[in-house]
């Protein structure tokens, strides 16, 4: 019996210590010594600031995703009252019936791009999924479209806030508006990484939709599990001292299968680059230094995977379509008075 209220005893205290709030600590800001080594706040929260970063926009999205949800709901409500009709024919009338049917351009884009994930299943084996994928795509953008129609007809303010993290250019290669554009973002990428290679068709529909408004700025973060991620960054850094990034950078996004170190000079030789010069900066790996920081500084700012961006500090992870950098875009251009597309 004593045996069991000593195990109870240390159960309940084990709870009470768990319990225990985390703003919890010494007013001075310690929270541990052992013996005569003082721990702060300020010195663990550094030490764990990724992990920080990472849940806290992980609690942003629930909440987002919570908010949005109530907000749709509402509007919906609205609008199907307004119009005598449920919410659901509502959704059909303003959504299903104006989403066309995919091209077969379309179509064959999707395939082309994924054609390596596809394991040699033909056009036509896949055709379906494709179209049903084109189709839930189109029409969550139309949906994005329909709920700002009503967010202007019903007066709607949304003071839910995304957490930012400052995140450096470095200096490194950027397109678009430069240091005035009143949108920058800040891209951590891996060229042997299929998803990253999705997300820069977005990345350029950006480019190609908000001109001079944004900033696009290229850092690096070549995942360990991709042996040829980073000799293919050195090699983008070279040619980005003969002033030919963006080009060279495409190239290699487009023979994302054909990374190795004599692919990547042939490169080089056919963007007219000096190819000497090329070899010997590739072979001395100079810009090994600006990878590393490049790392680290992704890491300190929370990335734990590629693509990664960081829209004046607001995080998008992953292969993102294009609707939901234009959301994130066109808040930040309404907050500056710069407009949306």
């Amino acid at each position: 019996m004593r045996g069991l209220q000593m195990a109870g005893s240390v159960f309940l205290a084990s709870i009470m210590i768990t319990a225990a709030p985390l703003g919890a600590g010494a007013q001075d800001g310690t929270l541990a010594t052992v013996g005569t080594k003082t721990f702060t706040r300020a010195e663990i929260e550094t030490r764990v600031k990724p992990k920080l970063i990472e849940i806290e926009a992980q609690k942003y999205e629930v909440m987002r995703e919570g908010l949005d949800e109530a907000i749709a709901e509402e509007l919906y409500r609205l609008e199907s009252e307004a119009r005598k009709i449920t919410p659901e024919q509502l959704e059909k009338d303003e959504v299903e019936a104006k989403v066309p049917a995919p091209s077969d351009a379309d179509i064959q884009k999707v395939y082309d791009d994924n054609k390596e994930d596809l394991q040699g299943q033909t056009l036509e084996q896949v055709k379906p999924q494709i179209v049903e994928y084109l189709k839930a795509e189109k029409a969550q953008g139309r949906r994005l479209a329909f709920l700002s129609e009503l967010k202007a007809k019903y007066k709607t303010v949304d003071k839910l806030k995304a957490p930012t993290v400052e995140v450096a250019t470095a200096g490194r290669p950027e397109r678009g508006g430069g240091a005035s554009a009143p949108v920058t973002i800040v891209e951590f990428s891996d060229y042997q990484c299929p998803f990253c290679k999705r997300g820069e068709d977005a990345v350029q529909k950006v480019v190609d939709t908000y001109g001079n408004k944004v900033r696009v700025v290229f850092r690096d973060y070549p995942l360990p599990f991709h042996p040829q991620a980073r000799p293919a960054a050195e090699a983008a850094a070279c040619a980005n001292a003969q002033g030919k990034f963006w080009e060279y950078n495409k190239k290699l996004f487009a023979n994302q299968s054909a990374l190795a170190d004599e692919n990547l000079k042939t490169y080089a030789k056919d963007l007219g680059l000096d190819t000497a010069k090329f070899d010997e900066c590739f072979a001395k790996k100079t810009h090994t230094a600006n990878i590393d920081k490049d790392l680290a500084d992704g890491v300190a700012a929370g990335v734990n995977g590629t693509p990664a961006f960081f829209i004046n500090g607001r995080s998008l992870s992953g292969a993102q379509p294009f609707e939901k950098f234009k959301e994130i875009i066109d808040e930040e251009l309404a907050a500056k008075g710069g407009g949306a597309s």
